[in-house]
């Protein structure tokens, strides 16, 4: 018998684990994961856009509209944030983030500030909003290698049934 030849790739793999960490998102809109990956393929942070914690999911608002604290956006922290503050608490000079979306200025700044060399994203969807290409520019002038993921594959099916193991 030979190996298995349809097995996913590092890239597949790591923006799988920030897909499924964007289904903890309680975020109606627009759920969004991030994992960061050390230079040998060990994870060592994961998170998804959401409320800090100790703050109650129920009692902030979630419109994208709205007078600015009627919003979510005071509120939520993004993904590639809450993956470097989840980190194990290793340096994170020299590591990857693999995120759903483009990471916006913010998260730019403290991707650059981490240390992390290079942001694997999935969709760039607000590419010309002054936010992200601010946010290019900062990373592009910081040296941190940006590139759109690419996968032979478009979709992953989990299954929870014990009989599918």
């Amino acid at each position: 018998m030979t190996k298995r030849t349809d097995y996913i790739s590092w890239d597949e793999y790591f923006m799988g684990v920030a897909l499924l960490s964007a289904r903890r998102s309680k975020d109606p809109g627009t759920q969004v994961g991030a994992c960061i990956v050390n230079p040998r393929n060990k994870i060592v942070g994961a998170g998804y856009n959401g409320l800090p914690a100790g703050c109650n999911d129920d009692e902030f608002p979630w419109d994208k509209q709205g007078t600015f604290l009627e919003t979510k956006y005071p509120y939520v922290c993004h993904a590639e944030l809450n993956a470097i503050l989840n980190n194990i608490g290793m340096d994170l000079h020299g590591c990857r983030i693999y995120t759903a979306l483009f990471p916006c200025n913010e998260c730019a700044k403290a991707i650059i500030q981490a240390g992390i060399s290079e942001v694997i994203y999935l969709s760039d969807k607000y590419a010309g909003n002054e936010i992200f290409i601010a946010s290019r520019n900062m990373l592009d002038k910081a040296g941190v290698r940006c590139r759109k993921v690419e996968s032979g594959i478009s979709r992953i099916e989990l299954s929870f049934n014990e009989q599918d193991v």
